[in-house]
């Protein structure tokens, strides 16, 4: 298994203002200087995106939209497309979140449409997989997941998709201060892995960075990354305060030296 540097995403939805983000992204760029060993990527609501860019493009710090619509253009009154992210600085682009998916009905198909947009124009999903608490109960995790990314990428090349980045988002730990054991996410990010391996192929998928998204804290995050097939995390709650998601950091990069 490739050992690869930790990728931490800070997904702060409908939270701040501009001068809070400001506040935030200035923050975690001073200290993301001590951190050299991480990937730290922020993804702001979207009133924010330009002036969070100001301040993260002479650093290491990467910048994340939080969705986008499948089409280039259009008359799609609210909706913003994957060019525009690129314009106003996106590397990244989250996809496919499960509250996207729970309270804005969104697809399979739908996560694929826009999987091709953000790679056409030169922006890189983030895809967002995971179970609901009723399907974790009837044993449905594993067909689950394998559906959902299944779906996501079907017919999507893996020229243009390197670095591939899935996020593993158990839905019953979003939000509610559960989160997944590290046994219990090891064993649906190896799942990943292998089901990733199936479609691209021993190399593309070991070195596809798999992340963890639920509840992450500091008080978990290095028993998480700890695990053989966790690259990291999709932090919310958490990455909403500076301390928080910098402390968050550090414990992947402590887990990411010790890891074999």
């Amino acid at each position: 298994m490739a050992k690869k540097p930790p990728f931490v995403a800070g997904n702060w939805k409908m939270h701040m203002t501009i001068p809070e983000a400001k506040d935030l992204a200035t923050a975690v760029v001073r200290a993301s200087m001590e951190l050299p060993e991480a990937e730290i990527v922020l993804a702001p609501p979207f009133t924010a995106l330009s002036e969070v860019f100001k301040i993260v493009e002479e650093s290491a710090v990467q910048l994340a939209a939080q969705n986008l619509h499948g089409e280039d253009r259009g008359a799609f009154t609210g909706e913003v497309s994957a060019p525009l992210l690129k314009d106003a600085g996106c590397q990244y682009v989250i996809i496919g979140h499960s509250e996207r998916r729970q309270f804005f009905g969104e697809t399979d198909a739908g996560v694929n449409k826009k999987i091709s947009a953000a790679l056409k124009s030169g922006v890189i999903p983030i895809v967002c997989i995971g179970e609901t608490p009723a399907e974790r109960e009837r044993g449905e995790t594993m067909a689950v997941v394998s559906r959902q990314l299944e779906g996501g990428l079907e017919g999507i090349a893996l020229e243009g998709f390197e670095p591939m980045i899935i996020a593993y988002e158990p839905v019953w730990a979003i939000g509610t201060g559960k989160t997944a054991s590290p046994a219990q996410a090891e064993e649906v990010h190896a799942h990943i892995r292998q089901d990733l391996t199936r479609r691209y192929g021993n190399g593309p998928a070991e070195y596809a960075i798999i992340l963890y998204g639920g509840s992450v804290k500091p008080a978990n995050a290095f028993a998480l990354l700890s695990e053989k097939n966790i690259d990291g995390f999709l932090v919310g709650g958490a990455s909403l305060e500076a301390e928080s998601f910098i402390e968050i950091v550090r414990e992947a990069i402590k887990a990411y030296k010790e890891k074999k």
